[in-house]
């Protein structure tokens, strides 16, 4: 089968499965088949699971750090993290297999390793969910992110529709021009470079905007649609996968066509997934924890997509603050009331970090041209977060402008303190 001809048929399937009107049931059959055949035929073709059974419930729930501490066992070409770095670094290939990297936020990056026949699948799959209407309305796709990727160097060289790519790591002022005078229909970037371009450029005009990278503060969307009009989407990607893309209502679905999520509760009606990608063939992915904190919608979506809605990607577990409470529990806050706490504590805060370097020490950062009773009514709400929970850190209040880094996400909330249990 010819590239575009793979394409086509992810593109066709993609559709299909998550078509309006299916009922749950209907698809969570399919799922199971599809589920049961990548058990059967294609998870001990590896050889971390060669002996395992074909049964997702038998297997153990893997993360990172045991996929990179034996890269060779989880691919069929039983490529090693050095060969793959040394690929990664050069050419981006091992024989004919792509590798990739993520950009490493928490500090530990990971590789992956795809074949062309996947990102076939990945680029119709993505068509259908972001851009299902791009053969009658021609599109101009703009990808805005710290590092390329060979799935985007694929969609290019399918000529389906153009797609340019935007280093970030150069820095907005050396592409700019490029970009507008590239006139995207959809731009596809963090929402911290999307919010920029809101407030830096008059000449962009897409149709559609997906953030996508990092977490979408309800701060940023607001000045985004506000700009831009109609609704920001996101997409929801890491180094393991394509995990969600919002439909048209605006709504996040789960990309459970290609992926079974389990949900591991967290706190506050938080869940944290453990996925298995079961439309990849050369490196498994089963059972796989992912380091991100979800709230899933008990709503069905008005698009009538069979696929469940997340409500909101609150963050990193990692930037979760973790204390000690004397009985040896431990009690932890999340990115998201805190986040929440500080802009509903006033109108006029747009920017801020929350940052714990020490056990008992926080550093609220926020704007030198803050108004001090907005500072206060910030710290007090804050505080509040925490004595409503018994606990009494000592909050620091900084003044800082709040630079734009190109070569660092974006974490408003962010934990650089490591307990003894290391969280």
């Amino acid at each position: 089968m010819t590239g575009r001809l793979r394409i086509a048929s992810a593109f066709a399937q993609t559709l299909w499965a998550c078509r309006a009107g299916r009922s749950r049931a209907a698809f969570e059959r399919g799922q199971a088949a599809a589920l049961r055949r990548w058990l059967e035929r294609d998870l001990r073709g590896v050889d971390f699971y060669r002996g395992a059974l074909p049964r997702l419930e038998a297997l153990p729930i893997i993360d990172k750090a045991v996929v990179m501490a034996d890269f060779a066992a989880f691919n069929r070409g039983r490529i090693t993290a050095e060969a793959g770095w040394r690929a990664f670094e050069t050419t981006g290939r091992c024989g004919d297999i792509s590798i990739g990297a993520s950009t490493g936020t928490s500090g530990n990056r990971a590789l992956y390793a795809i074949t062309s026949a996947e990102q076939d699948r990945w680029l119709g799959t993505i068509l259908a969910k972001a851009v299902p209407r791009f053969l009658v309305e021609p599109e101009r796709v703009a990808v805005i992110l710290p590092q390329n990727s060979a799935l985007y160097d694929g969609a290019r060289q399918s000529r389906l529709l153009r797609l340019e790519f935007f280093d970030l790591r150069q820095g907005l002022e050396s592409w700019l021009p490029a970009l507008e005078t590239f006139v995207p229909t959809t731009i596809v970037a963090p929402p911290r470079v999307l919010r920029h371009l809101a407030e830096n450029s008059e000449r962009l005009k897409p149709r559609r905007l997906f953030a996508g990278a990092e977490t979408l503060d309800p701060v940023d969307r607001t000045v985004i649609e506000a700009r831009f009009g109609g609704r920001l989407g996101q997409i929801y990607m890491a180094t393991e996968g394509l995990f969600a893309v919002s439909c048209a209502e605006g709504r996040l679905h789960l990309a459970e066509d290609a992926n079974v999520f389990e949900f591991e509760p967290v706190a506050d009606g938080l869940v944290a997934p453990v996925v298995t990608g079961f439309c990849r063939r050369f490196q498994i992915m089963a059972r796989y924890r992912m380091n991100d904190l979800l709230r899933l919608s008990d709503c069905t979506c008005a698009c009538g997509s069979p696929l469940r809605v997340v409500d909101e990607i609150v963050g990193r577990l990692d930037d979760a603050f973790v204390f000690e409470c004397g009985d040896g529990a431990r009690l932890l806050v999340t990115p998201d009331v805190m986040r929440n706490a500080v802009l509903d504590a006033a109108r006029a805060i747009t920017d801020f970090r929350i940052i714990r370097e020490a056990h008992g020490g926080i550093t609220l950062m926020l704007e030198p041209g803050l108004a001090d009773e907005s500072a206060k009514a910030a710290r007090d709400a804050l505080g509040r977060v925490f004595s409503q929970r018994g606990l009494s850190p000592e909050i620091d209040v900084r003044r800082e402008a709040m630079a734009f880094e190109v070569h660092r996400k974006l974490r408003r909330v962010e934990n650089r303190y490591r307990s003894e249990g290391g969280v």
